[in-house]
């Protein structure tokens, strides 16, 4: 996601009432040996393993200090066993050179081959590449808590993973799902059809509780709605396409008021029309 972008996002989670309210950071319990690590409006998640601690998104560098204390105090005297990246978004995956200086050794980072690439195309010292990548599915065993890392298909990004405890029915899924919110604005760096698709992936994994990206950790039936709320924004919007409706007219005229209670739909709603009314046009044309 571009800096700009980043910027807006920031800013945006910083001015939320709700962010008003909160302590700064927070670390909350998902279940035994499971953590949700929360700084402002991001979280990162942490499974404590036999082999040592399983770190997935630094977050950013001012972030990732307060986050190794955290995780020092929950579990302390273990190693860090490997940091991972969700995604090679900067707003979640920078920082883990502070968590390596935090604990000591050379704990590998680990993301999508796609993340690498892009790391690599966009140089920040802030946010050094993997040295481990996969494509499809990479497990971290432990006996009492497996950890697998799952590419389930292009969504906010060619290269997002989910973190997903099977004994535990837990999964970690950051940015292109969350918990009765619209879409981040207009959706950019967002993949259709993929998209779609990716949430039904999602969708058919066997958990129970979910830690998402941003805001509080839900349920199975929240990602539920989520795949119901995109799959009436695809019909709404395509049927506007297919009336010829332009880009504006559809962003004034598609509502769906069954999710006006959602997060920022007002702000964020006729964003997400203009997205998907891009996304779709392009896929329609991509031969």
């Amino acid at each position: 996601m571009h800096r700009p972008i980043l910027a807006a996002l920031a800013a945006t989670l910083l001015a939320a009432p709700l962010a008003a309210q909160q302590p700064r950071f927070e670390t909350t319990t998902i279940a035994d040996g499971v953590y949700q690590f929360r700084w402002q409006g991001h979280n990162a998640f942490f499974v404590v393993t036999d082999a040592g601690v399983v770190a997935v998104d630094p977050i950013s560098l001012e972030a990732a200090a307060t986050y190794a204390a955290e995780i020092k105090r929950v579990a302390p005297g273990k190693p860090l066993r490997a940091i991972v990246y969700s995604h090679h978004h900067a707003d979640h995956a920078s920082g883990a050179a502070v968590l390596r200086r935090a604990f000591g050794g050379n704990p590998p980072i680990i993301a999508h081959a796609n993340a690498r690439a892009r790391i690599l195309a966009e140089p920040d010292t802030a946010l050094p590449p993997p040295d481990s990548t996969f494509t499809d599915r990479l497990t971290l065993d432990d006996a009492n808590r497996p950890i697998e890392l799952r590419f389930l298909g292009r969504t906010h990004s060619d290269n997002m993973i989910v973190a997903y405890l099977p004994k535990q029915k837990i999964v970690f899924a950051v940015d292109f799902v969350s918990n009765d919110r619209v879409g981040y604005r207009d959706l950019p760096d967002y993949f259709y059809p993929d998209h779609f698709d990716t949430l039904r992936r999602l969708q058919a994994l066997d958990f129970q509780r979910i830690v998402f990206g941003h805001g509080p950790p839900g349920d199975k039936a929240a990602v539920d709605r989520q795949v119901r709320y995109y799959d009436d924004l695809r019909t709404a919007v395509s049927a506007a396409i297919a009336r010829a409706a332009s880009e504006d007219e559809a962003a004034r005229t598609v509502q769906l008021p069954q999710y006006q209670q959602w997060g920022m739909y007002a702000e964020w709603f006729p964003l997400n029309v203009r997205g998907v009314y891009r996304g779709l046009s392009q896929a329609k044309r991509a031969p």
